[in-house]
């Protein structure tokens, strides 16, 4: 499961995809990420199909654009992303 793919800054926004075995992990990804992005109160756009879930991050209060707050949230999404593949 392990990726070495980085977040990429395009039309104003992060966008990084991850990958996992299949729909159970990559929803207990997001429902991890989720706690997360509740607690900073910074949201993600995010798709989910099947074991693919797909980010774009930007700050829709600073004109849809990438601030420090997606930055913050990006390196937390990596850090549950590293933490869950570990188990």
């Amino acid at each position: 499961m392990k990726q070495t793919a980085m977040w990429d800054e395009v039309d104003n926004k992060l966008k990084r995809s991850y990958e996992f075995e299949d729909f159970r992990e990559a929803f207990a990804f997001m429902t991890r990420v989720a706690d997360v992005a509740e607690q900073m109160n910074h949201h993600p756009w995010w798709s989910n199909v099947y074991n693919k879930v797909e980010f774009e991050l930007t700050t829709h209060d600073a004109g849809d654009t990438v601030t420090e707050k997606d930055k913050q949230l990006a390196e937390a999404i990596d850090t549950i992303y590293d933490d869950f593949d570990d188990l």
